[in-house]
């Protein structure tokens, strides 16, 4: 595996396995690698001739009270992770690589980012999504970009932008991973102290009582959330948001009549979480 620095590295690697017919997979990343990245990698693997991880903590993305500056990095560990799972390229740049002296242009999807975490964190968080990794496109031109369900709307965002700027690379979100007690793996379950930890398990508790609720039939909104709401309460935690949304296009849903996004933030502990389940009108739950 090579670690590579530059944009210019990585185009003259792309294009050499362009030379060779090969195809490229490429896994956006900021690091701090868990089960789900490493899912994530293999599954390129698996499709690709040539994989690309970038590893890059994105400034953009982060706001003026949040953890850019505590978020975990260890290059050196993730590199191992990656190589073990059988990456070709880990593109590791700097913040002036990425974003030179002068850089002056962001992307904005309207609608589906101005809701739940978008509402949350503010318009910035989906601006910074959404131009790094339009960059990133651009850099790597993968054949496929693999993303985790996990961040829901953030996959509904990358593809909004890739259908609307004609991009060529499809998306492919893969299922949420999770520890076995059910939480969803994250680089910031770090920062969870034991307490926390176990208290945290309560999301995907929640999100499995609205679930087995809408399995059971029922199909109206307010009673769904309710039921996740209750769980929550039940372990102390009042969430940041916890909505039930269209899968597609996150407006909100009065009913289950199509896929629905159950999404839920919560700070816990040190961290905020965020995790989500989608309910089938027809299947019941889903995390995919």
């Amino acid at each position: 595996m090579r670690i590579l620095r530059t944009i210019a590295e990585v185009r003259g690697a792309v294009v050499a396995a362009r030379d060779r017919g090969e195809s490229v997979g490429l896994v956006p990343t900021m690091g701090a690698f868990h089960e789900g990245h490493l899912s994530l990698m293999r599954r390129a693997r698996e499709g690709n001739d040539l994989v690309v991880v970038s590893l890059f903590v994105n400034p953009t993305q982060f706001g003026a009270n949040e953890d850019l500056s505590t978020y975990p990095r260890d290059e050196a560990r993730d590199a191992a992770l990656a190589k073990a799972a059988g990456v070709d390229i880990l593109f590791a740049p700097d913040a002036a690589e990425i974003y030179p002296d002068g850089f002056a242009t962001s992307i904005h999807v309207a609608g589906i980012t101005d809701v739940l975490d978008g509402e949350s964190r503010g318009p910035h968080h989906f601006d910074g999504v959404a131009t790094v990794v339009t960059k990133l496109f651009g850099i790597v031109r993968p054949d496929v970009a693999y993303f985790g369900q996990k961040d829901a709307q953030q996959v509904l965002v990358v593809r909004r932008v890739v259908r609307d700027l004609d991009l060529d690379v499809r998306i492919e979100a893969c299922p949420i991973v999770r520890e076995a007690d059910g939480l969803a793996m994250s680089s910031r379950n770090v920062y969870l102290d034991d307490a926390a930890r176990v208290q945290a398990t309560a999301l995907n508790r929640a999100l499995d009582a609205a679930a087995a609720l809408h399995l059971a039939g029922e199909r109206d909104g307010v009673r769904i959330v309710d039921a996740a709401r209750s769980m929550l309460a039940d372990a102390g935690i009042t969430p940041e948001y916890l909505e039930l949304r269209d899968a597609n296009t996150l407006q909100p849903v009065p009913t289950v009549e199509g896929d629905a996004l159950l999404a839920v933030a919560a700070h816990i502990g040190a961290a905020r979480l965020i995790d989500n389940h989608v309910l089938h009108a027809t299947h019941g739950r889903g995390d995919a």
